[in-house]
């Protein structure tokens, strides 16, 4: 009993504890939350007062700003307003403007309205006037409207026509100038980059002699010594009365060259007898051989070409055949130099050119000896020792027996015509030119109001200088022109002349 009522008791206690324990704890736990909500109570005041801080903060944000965009707005409005009002003055401006241009233009329309109706009245006045002038034509023409009209046309036609003709034919002329003047350019600079000097002989030779005494000698006991002397060398030995000289005369140059060179010896020998003339002769026709070799060689050798030994010696036998005065060694080189400065400048075979020049007249070299015409002789020679085809119708195209074949055979045509043509390379083309230019200054000279003409540039001008007192600007023109028509009607001349007048007035005056 005891031990349960212990047992009781101390469970009572036990619970009791324990019950004092929960309630403890139930109040410890009421504390805590009582404190837990003062916290929170606390934190929610707080929240919500910063919360309404905020809110109050931010409403005077807005209002700040409100007030801020409200003032920009009305300052930009009073800018725009501002802008607008200046816009509507500046229109309104502008339609006033407008509006007197307008008013203008009104006043201008109806000015040009007037005019306009001035204008109408006039035309209409002119024509009547026109129509009454052109009665009156008609009945002084003795033509209608229609004739008169086909007439100008079928003149102003003629005259299109005659213009059109010579504008045509100036214009072929200025081409022609245009497309010789690269080949005049050609030419002059072969001319200028040549010189060759022109030797001119003639078909007598003069020896001279150391008295007159030897003319006796010479022609010897009955004449012997002059006849053995004609028949060895084939030349006639003239003794006139010229002092100390003895003419020979031959048509073969060679053997005038032989006949000079063996007189010359037997002169200076002093024993003139038929068998020394015959030994004299040998001699002179052995040494003129070896010079005309020589001669031969040495023109090759100018020309840096080569040749047959024989084509050779006839080149050395040009030397003492002429043509007009102008020895044809000379003229050949001549030709030559200036044919290969042309080809070179044309870009083609300089070679080709300057042998077919040297060899354009080889046949001079025989024409004595042989039959034909230098040209088929020169051909003959060059088949036989070995030249070219194109070589041959160099040869035979110079003097258009040929057509040519080739460049170079035109240079050689050009290039044989530029030697023998310039001034001073023959006696008959000096003397010629001379006679043209006295001829031109005649011509000029013979019209009235000329007081001196001159024939300047080679003849291709003639300066006239007229009296100004006779011959006024518009005659001087009328000069001119007549004296170019006659020029081409009565004179022969290469290429065209220019006629120039001269005319002036001087006045004099003295300072005492």
């Amino acid at each position: 009993m005891t031990s349960l009522s212990t047992i009781i008791a101390g469970s009572v206690i036990a619970a009791a504890a324990i019950g004092a324990v929960y309630i403890l704890r139930l109040m410890a736990t009421d504390k805590r939350l009582q404190l837990a909500d003062q916290k929170v109570q606390a934190a929610i005041d707080k929240a919500q007062k910063q919360a309404s801080d905020i809110v109050n903060k931010a409403h005077n944000d807005g209002q700040h700003v409100i007030q801020k965009s409200r003032r920009e707005a009305e300052e930009e409005n009073k800018t725009r307003r501002k802008a607008v009002t200046e816009i509507e003055q500046q229109v309104l401006q502008k339609e006033k403007a407008l509006s007197q241009k307008e008013n203008s233009l009104k006043d201008k329309e109806s000015w040009f309205e007037k005019e306009q109706e001035k204008l109408k009245a006039l035309h209409k006045k002119e024509e009547v006037l026109l129509q009454e002038l052109s009665e009156k034509v008609e009945k002084i023409a003795g033509l209608s409207k229609e004739e008169a009209e086909k007439t100008l046309m079928a003149t102003v036609e003629r005259d299109c026509r005659q213009r059109a003709g010579k504008l045509i034919k100036e214009m072929e002329e200025q081409a022609k100038k245009i497309a010789n003047r690269r080949a005049k350019e050609i030419v002059v600079d072969a001319i200028q980059r040549t010189a060759v000097d022109h030797v001119a002989a003639a078909t007598t030779s003069v020896v001279q002699l150391p008295d007159d005494d030897m003319k006796g000698r010479v022609i010897g006991r009955e004449g012997r010594n002059i006849r053995a002397f004609e028949a060895a060398t084939g030349v006639d030995v003239i003794i006139d009365d010229t002092p100390g000289a003895v003419v020979l005369s031959a048509f073969d140059p060679l053997r005038r060259e032989i006949a000079k060179m063996a007189l010359s010896q037997l002169l200076e020998d002093g024993r003139i007898h038929p068998t020394r003339v015959e030994e004299a002769v040998d001699k002179a026709r052995k040494e003129l051989r070896d010079i005309i070799i020589e001669r031969g060689e040495r023109a090759s050798d100018e020309l840096g070409l080569q040749f047959h030994p024989a084509i050779i010696e006839m080149l050395g036998k040009l030397h003492y055949r002429t043509s007009y005065g102008q020895n044809m060694l000379k003229h050949s080189l001549e030709s030559a130099h200036v044919a290969g400065i042309m080809a070179n400048t044309l870009g083609v075979n300089a070679n080709l050119a300057k042998r077919g020049a040297v060899l354009h007249d080889i046949g001079k070299a025989i024409d004595f000896e042989q039959e034909g015409s230098h040209t088929d002789l020169g051909k003959e020679i060059c088949e036989k020792y070995g030249e070219s085809d194109e070589v041959i119708n160099c040869i035979m195209a110079h003097h258009e027996d040929e057509e040519p074949d080739t460049i170079e055979a035109v240079i050689v045509m050009m290039a044989d015509a530029i030697s023998s043509v310039r001034p001073g390379a023959r006696r008959e083309a000096t003397e010629s030119y001379i006679k043209r230019l006295e001829k031109l200054e005649t011509l000029a000279n013979s019209y009235k109001g000329v007081e001196k003409a001159y024939a300047i540039q080679a003849g291709r001008e003639v300066r006239v200088i007229v009296r100004p007192e006779e011959v006024n600007d518009d005659a001087a023109k009328k000069l001119a022109y007549d004296m170019a028509k006659k020029i081409e009607n009565e004179l022969d001349y290469p290429g065209e002349i220019r006629v120039n007048i001269v005319r002036e007035t001087r006045a004099f005056g003295v300072a005492h």
